[in-house]
């Protein structure tokens, strides 16, 4: 378990827009792809089964693009602790020169997938995903 993830995404056609490089809504797809992804892995089994997320807000600086059959390597890590209901993922999307072209900070609210509510995140539920200099601070 970690605070952080890696997914490598390849641009297909159905990414690219009549720019010729990856659309912008194509790289918030590829944040939700690989938030998912990371609480998949590394949360418990019954914290996935009981919990969803849904976005609250993206603030996402494009430094640069890639075209079709180019991929990048995304890396997401958390930094904060929670607050509330809410929790702070920060993504960097890097191309094969190692040069990070999109930089993002996502919120993200848990919900309790049985009510439909926004719930808490307890201590428990986010140890997976703890900075490690954050062990002994609370949600």
């Amino acid at each position: 378990m970690s605070n952080t993830f890696n997914l490598t995404f390849t641009a297909g056609p159905e990414h690219i827009d009549q720019l010729g490089h990856v659309n912008n809504a194509v790289w918030v797809q590829w944040m939700e792809v690989i938030a998912a992804a990371h609480w998949e892995r590394d949360a418990r089994p019954e914290d996935v089964a009981a919990f969803a997320w849904v976005v609250v807000r993206h603030e996402i600086d494009y430094h640069g693009n890639i075209q079709q059959g180019e991929s990048v390597e995304a890396h997401t890590f958390i930094s904060e602790i929670p607050r509330g209901a809410r929790f702070l993922r920060n993504i960097h999307f890097r191309n094969s020169a190692g040069k990070t072209i999109v930089t993002a900070k996502t919120t993200w609210a848990m919900i309790n997938a049985s009510t439909g509510r926004l719930a808490r995140i307890a201590p428990e539920v986010a140890a997976p995903f703890m900075p490690v200099d954050s062990s002994s601070a609370s949600a």
